[in-house]
């Protein structure tokens, strides 16, 4: 059941643009609200806007936001960086103050991946 409802939840991301369902407005606004050098995961995303279990949406979201919303601010919860363009990711990343190794985030200023 959790799978079919996962589907729907993604698939909903590529609607026609001013047609966004109300769970993808959600999402786009917590991503809206990301300051600078915050990382958050996809799933840190999908709690905040109150739907913990739409973590695929998130992405789904991002991917069809174009530079929209800062999409370079959401990475796995380890810290990688998803496969799709993670070069200007890291770049976009780095420019605020994030460290990384490689392609994953090791400290970031706010967010996930802050270190005391």
């Amino acid at each position: 059941m959790n799978h079919h409802r996962h589907s729907r939840q993604a698939s909903a991301a590529n609607t026609p643009a001013g047609t966004a369902t109300p769970l993808q407005e959600a999402l786009a606004v917590v991503v809206t609200k990301l300051s600078e050098g915050e990382v958050v995961s996809f799933g840190d995303i999908a709690k905040r806007a109150g739907h913990p279990r739409a973590a695929r949406a998130a992405g789904a979201v991002l991917a069809n936001s174009a530079d929209t919303l800062p999409w370079w601010r959401v990475v796995y919860s380890d810290g990688h960086l998803p496969p799709c363009n993670p070069s200007l990711q890291a770049e976009r990343l780095t420019a605020e103050g994030v460290q990384l190794t490689g392609f994953r985030v090791l400290k970031s200023p706010l967010g996930r991946f802050t270190h005391p």
